[in-house]
């Protein structure tokens, strides 16, 4: 065991992280600094900071990082239109670099050299932190008491907490969801209980942020989404900012039962894992920003997107967000997005998201005297279209020449 002075722990004041402080106490013989962040889990944080007190913890972090969380991290993701594995939309992997950030930063500031998270030993989430961590900081030390300890079940964890009194509210505690949740701005997510079986349907009253699709308004609901440079920047004509718009919009989605999915997906580690995410504003945010793209963005620079969307969610799903190349990848997105301004008109009902307009006064590259199906008073010639097969074919007919 090496030896550290003091140690700064990602704390949100609930039973494992209560017990994780302590037991670093007693473990390690070190002080402890907890640090609680605001990204938008929609719960209060300042009890966090009396949990603390109580435990006589001297430094204290409680910060609201909602801003920061959705200006650098979701909305630079969502220019790249990344979904991992075809349906994720990366809610839990993209809350880990900011956290990982403060943490690095926190040590610097208190002078400690070790920092500690909650993760376990089976999950994505241990290998998010440390590898960001590792990134900012290479000299830090770094604890996950899940890979040290034998606390591997609730009732071990509630049996320490009450032997060494920790203050718990064992009541609550009995009375808590039976699922794992983790929830910021972007999503929340479900895993275990009856979730560990592919095969069961969550209940309806697992859900948190949506209405069931059954339940959703008969009348559709319609907003219009300004962009600038890939962004959005105001709903119905109202400037908002980044975090503000990620609350509206899960606030209007979520009443017409957008964003809910139910996915088995390959964590890094190695093994499948199934898990149920509520994301009303993400939903909303990607088709978005597909239409508005689909209007300002040439058709190579979108394809090129396109084949690497998957390798950028693939690195923020890993860990890898401050890695050089989703930096590298990240300029290049961004780049990309420099036209892509505008606005797009959708429609919310029972579930969807439809697209019902889309406009960009200086950057469309639409031509609708070019499009028309009528007389388009020779903007584009037919004819041109034969010798431009020809050109294309010539290859295959080369090719089939040679095997017949």
């Amino acid at each position: 065991m090496s030896k550290t002075k003091k140690v700064v722990l990602a704390y949100s004041g609930g039973l494992d992280t209560s017990i994780i402080l302590k037991w670093l106490e007693d473990e390690y013989q070190c002080e402890v600094v907890t640090f609680t962040a605001d990204i938008g889990q929609g719960e209060e944080v300042e009890p966090a900071r009396k949990k603390a007190e109580d435990m006589g913890i001297k430094e204290i972090y409680i910060e609201d990082l909602r801003e920061e969380f959705a200006r650098d991290f979701v909305f630079p993701m969502f220019r790249a239109n990344a979904i991992y594995e075809g349906e994720y939309l990366l809610g839990t992997s993209i809350a880990r670099p900011l956290i990982s950030k403060r943490l690095v930063e926190i040590a610097k500031e208190t002078g400690a050299d070790t920092i500690s998270h909650g993760a376990t030993g089976k999950g994505n989430d241990q290998v998010r932190f440390e590898l960001g961590a590792y990134a900012l900081n290479p000299e830090i030390k770094i604890i996950a008491p899940w890979r040290e300890w034998d606390l591997l079940s609730r009732e071990k964890l509630m049996d320490y907490a009450e032997t060494h009194d920790i203050p718990v509210d064992f009541a609550k505690q009995g009375k808590k969801s039976p699922y794992s949740m983790d929830a910021n701005l972007l999503h929340i997510s479900y895993e275990g209980d009856i979730l560990e079986d592919p095969w069961n349907e969550p209940e309806d009253d697992m859900w948190r942020w949506t209405v069931s699709p059954e339940q959703a308004p008969d009348e559709p609901t319609y907003i219009e989404l300004t962009y600038e440079k890939g962004d959005i920047v105001a709903i119905d004509g109202e400037a908002m900012s980044p975090a503000t718009v990620m609350e509206h919009l899960n606030k209007v989605a979520g009443a017409n039962g957008i964003g809910r999915d139910d996915i088995v997906e390959n964590r890094y580690v190695g093994m499948k894992s199934r898990g149920c995410y509520e994301t009303p504003a993400g939903t909303v945010m990607l088709k978005g920003h597909r239409a508005m793209e689909s209007l300002t963005l040439d058709r190579e620079a979108m394809h090129l997107k396109d084949e690497l969307m998957p390798r950028y969610a693939k690195l923020i799903y890993n860990g890898y967000w401050w890695s050089p190349e989703r930096e590298m990848l990240q300029a290049a997105i961004d780049k990309s997005q420099e036209h892509v301004n505008g606005t797009v008109r959708l429609k919310l009902y029972k579930g969807n998201v439809y697209v019902a307009g889309r406009k960009s006064e200086s950057d469309s590259l639409f031509d609708e005297s070019i499009a028309t199906f009528e007389d388009d008073a020779g903007a584009y010639d037919q004819k041109d279209a034969a010798g431009f097969i020809k050109l294309n074919a010539l290859r295959l007919k080369i090719g089939n020449r040679n095997r017949s």
